[in-house]
């Protein structure tokens, strides 16, 4: 019998950053839906992109501005979540650039998926101790929650089961 693995206890002042994560996972869900699918690169590539913008830019300020500097910059789990996020941004731009290569798609949804999982069962663990309650409150008012983008915001649905006609359009942009 396995044993059963319990559930983090997140801090209330953390949990808007582990619902952006439910939406990151959720991107790579789709890239690999995508590839399982045999779907054009450039589709799943134009959505990286627009994911990215929307809404990835967005969640690594808001870890920059508010959680990462509650470490020493010498921190290791500081430096891999910066170099990580590095990583993710520059991955995106090579994306970006080569919207046909695969292999980029499959490297960015492992990176991305390593990377939520490192902050999720170690790094917000570990902010959680270190930071005092006081910081944690001040932490939960001043995090604004975001909308993320929905499915609808994006008419190319490659990951859904049955695919939707999609309007005839260039892919390339």
């Amino acid at each position: 019998m396995s044993e059963k693995v319990k559930p983090i206890k997140r801090n209330p002042a953390l949990v808007e950053f582990s619902k952006d994560h439910h939406f990151g996972l959720l991107l790579v869900w789709k890239i690999r839906q995508g590839q399982r699918k045999e779907i054009p690169p450039v589709r799943i590539a134009n959505y990286i992109s627009f994911f990215f913008h929307e809404d990835l830019i967005h969640h690594f300020a808001d870890e920059e501005k508010y959680l990462f500097i509650k470490l020493p910059l010498t921190d290791i789990q500081r430096k891999r979540a910066e170099g990580e996020h590095a990583e993710i941004r520059s991955l995106v731009a090579g994306i970006k650039q080569n919207p046909f290569d695969r292999g980029l798609l499959t490297e960015f949804a492992d990176l991305l998926e390593g990377h939520i999982r490192f902050e999720e069962r170690e790094l917000f663990n570990r902010l959680q101790a270190v930071m005092s309650e006081e910081e944690l409150l001040k932490l939960l008012n001043e995090v604004p929650a975001r909308p993320h983008p929905g499915d609808d915001a994006w008419e190319d649905n490659f990951w859904e089961r049955e695919e939707k006609k999609v309007k005839e359009k260039s892919y390339a942009g």
